[in-house]
């Protein structure tokens, strides 16, 4: 079993890497401008200068999917970031104090639970402009409670440990134990939700701009990508096939990545 874990931790961080640095490196490759298009080459296929083909603009296929990656990948890790550190600072405070402070978290916790997140992300997405920051807001607002949750049962479970017993006879600040004793102790599960999360978070940001309320339309995006090729399929199917192998890709990678590391904290596996 332990092999197992290995093999897809390294899988999935392989193909990570390789994202990561298609994304940082993308200025350098020598592709073409994937905001420069020509119309008297509009919908192309597959060619030596164009090796996924053209667009319904005639920019390169292949342009705008290596800079797309770089507008996924930025969404996804600022949201993940963002996301647990909210969410693991307000439930790590909610499980370890617990009280009045506790309810009222439980309460907004349910209240953002009762809804389908998908649903609620298009919702408030649908009132606010579309630009990358909104959409890393967006997915913010909806995602931190999955890591509060998680924080708060870690907090409940630890903080009645003997050794944080131990700490509150030896006079340690509630700080000093929530910071050095309980975090860190927490952070196994909070890492493996933000690896699986990272996969749901591009796949919500590809959502959004296929709906045309994500990526401004302007913006090289795998979501923006799939929407102006649904009108093509029969004409030129390359326009949504290869957008969507990427994001089949990705989110695979994220996921083998993801389950791995959840199988490595997993002491019964």
């Amino acid at each position: 079993m332990r092999k197992a874990h290995h093999l897809k931790i390294k899988l999935g961080g392989a193909l990570i890497l390789f994202l990561v640095l298609v994304a940082i490196l993308a200025p350098i490759f020598p592709l073409q401008n994937p905001d420069k298009g020509n119309l008297a080459q509009e919908l192309n296929g597959l060619s030596s200068q164009h090796l996924l083909g053209q667009d319904d603009e005639g920019r390169d296929v292949l342009s705008r999917l290596v800079y797309g990656t770089r507008v996924s990948l930025l969404i996804g890790f600022a949201t993940v970031a963002i996301s647990m550190t909210l969410g693991t600072a307000i439930g790590l405070v909610s499980g370890f104090f617990g009280g009045r402070l506790d309810q009222i978290f439980i309460f907004v916790s349910d209240v953002f639970l009762a809804f389908p997140s998908i649903l609620l992300i298009i919702a408030i997405a649908a009132f606010v402009p579309p630009s990358i920051l909104n959409i890393i807001f967006v997915l913010s607002f909806v995602g931190w409670v999955s890591y509060a949750r998680i924080a708060r049962g870690q907090a409940l479970m630890i903080k009645n440990m003997e050794y944080i017993q131990a700490s509150r006879v030896l006079g340690f600040s509630k700080r000093r134990i929530l910071t050095q004793h309980i975090f860190p102790n927490a952070l196994g599960p909070l890492i493996v939700n933000g690896t699986l999360s990272l996969a749901g978070v591009i796949i919500a940001e590809s959502t959004l701009s296929f709906l045309g309320i994500g990526v401004p339309s302007g913006v090289p995006s795998w979501g923006n990508m799939l929407e102006a090729g649904v009108a093509y399929l029969l004409v030129a199917p390359h326009l949504s096939i290869f957008p969507g192998l990427v994001i089949m890709i990705t989110v695979l990678a994220f996921n083998f990545f993801g389950d791995g590391v959840r199988d490595y904290y997993d002491v019964k596996a």
